[in-house]
């Protein structure tokens, strides 16, 4: 049986050569103007699925109030976050006096929970289930409601390993920074769909 690279080579082919023909004669890649055209089509492709995606830029997902109050301290992770949130997507102001606002955003709780999911056949962990719950409501601080007390619950699976305890500790904490985020995002959207007074 005859090798293949041998009959290319007696026929005068030569894979570098096909893959430079391949590339127009430039292994290095596009020119700088061909780079630039194909970086802005791709940009534009990826604005468009975001835009498809219901992904809304700063400033456009406005809450029907003009004015927040929040019961979390700026110094607690999600107080900071959902702050930062609220004025970079929203109209609306966070004030510090409970009574200049139109909307009292209350966090009743907000736990994190880990569980035993699965074991191996020695009966040492082999998963986790992480458990993020967030329970608020939102009033006008004289006696409406805007949104009774909620909970928002979300669940991620966590594979375990005794070697790597350090690095799923890690992979733990980033799974539940994710959670909280959607938490947030989770929130404002609710907030945004309240019916004002």
């Amino acid at each position: 049986m005859m090798d293949s690279r041998s009959t290319l080579q007696d026929s005068g082919f030569s894979t570098a050569g096909m893959a430079q023909d391949a590339c127009g004669g430039m292994p290095d890649g596009p020119a700088p103007g061909r780079r630039r055209a194909l970086q802005a089509l791709g940009a534009a492709g990826v604005m468009a699925l975001l835009g498809g995606c219901g992904f809304a830029l700063r400033g456009t997902a406005d809450l029907p109030f003009k004015t927040l109050f929040v019961n979390l301290e700026d110094t607690s992770e999600l107080g900071a976050q959902l702050r930062r949130y609220v004025r970079t997507t929203t109209s609306t102001q966070i004030v510090e006096d409970p009574k200049a606002a139109e909307a009292q955003l209350q966090v009743l709780s907000d736990t994190r929970e880990r569980s035993v999911l699965s074991l191996d056949a020695s009966g040492r962990v082999r998963e986790f289930e992480l458990r993020y719950l967030f329970t608020f409501r939102l009033h006008d601080g004289r006696g409406y409601e805007f949104i009774r007390p909620t909970t928002i619950m979300l669940k991620r699976d966590l594979t375990f390993n005794d070697a790597a305890t350090l690095a799923k500790e890690s992979e733990a904490n980033l799974l539940y920074r994710d959670m909280q985020m959607e938490v947030i995002q989770q929130l404002l959207r609710r907030m945004a769909a309240v019916e004002p007074v």
